[in-house]
């Protein structure tokens, strides 16, 4: 009989390191899938970042990214204090676990109040950075980010092209008499800008707030879709 409590303790002592070993893994992967969104938010479509007063978009990104990695470093360690059944190791691993949840759901959260807050700072930001900032000195990053919005959106002007007729940039002579940047063309050629007709710029098509907004509530979404996933998979491991 004592025997085969041993025999039975041993094979679910075995069961349960391969079933955490099992779940060591997914979560490995699971961290490098977190982290591979946090860099994805940050490095393509780090341009429209810079048109944001609000850095929320920015931090959420950045903490999903700081989480994922701390989340491959745990899932290797995990493994390491299964098989060599280190008390001392499991603890560091628990403690991670814990940090990496609370990461994740603090990403989650950030991405779901600056889901309720976004539409006012367009409102509010986008239409003042694109007259005021454009093509000025040291604003080289707002004006690359207004172009590929323009560009990329198919559309002119925060709310309209007309919003164009306020800007600063228009009054100068680096404008050279342009309506609108070049950016707003279907076409783009050398001072396509001179001409506002329709049938030359994105006039109809309207403003880049409405398109911007539903780009930006998207990755919301996923930023905060994946940070409380993760963190729901993390509990139920």
């Amino acid at each position: 009989m004592g025997e085969y409590d041993e025999k039975k303790e041993t094979c679910g002592t075995i069961c349960l390191k391969y079933l955490l070993f099992s779940f060591n893994f997914f979560f490995w992967l699971a961290g490098g899938a977190v982290m591979a969104v946090g860099v994805w938010t940050l490095v393509e479509k780090s341009d429209y970042i810079s048109l944001l007063s609000s850095g929320i978009y920015a931090a959420s990104a950045y903490i999903l990214v700081i989480a994922g990695a701390i989340v491959m470093v745990t899932g290797i360690l995990g493994c390491c204090a299964t098989f060599k059944e280190q008390r001392q190791l499991l603890r560091v691993y628990f403690v991670l676990l814990l940090c990496i949840f609370l990461l994740e759901v603090l990403a989650g959260i950030l991405a779901y109040i600056y889901y309720q807050q976004l539409n006012d700072e367009l409102k509010q930001n986008l239409r003042e950075t694109m007259t005021s900032k454009y093509k000025r000195v040291g604003e080289e990053r707002v004006t690359e980010a207004v172009n590929k919005l323009q560009q990329e959106f198919k559309c002119c002007g925060s709310n309209s092209s007309q919003d164009w007729k306020d800007s600063e940039w228009v009054r100068t002579p680096e404008a050279e008499g342009r309506n609108v940047p070049d950016s707003c063309c279907k076409t783009i050629t050398p001072q396509c800008g001179l001409r506002d007709h329709p049938s030359n710029i994105y006039k109809v098509e309207g403003g880049c707030i409405t398109k911007l907004e539903n780009f930006i509530l998207e990755h919301l979404r996923i930023i905060g879709a994946v940070g409380i996933g993760i963190a729901c998979v993390q509990v139920r491991g």
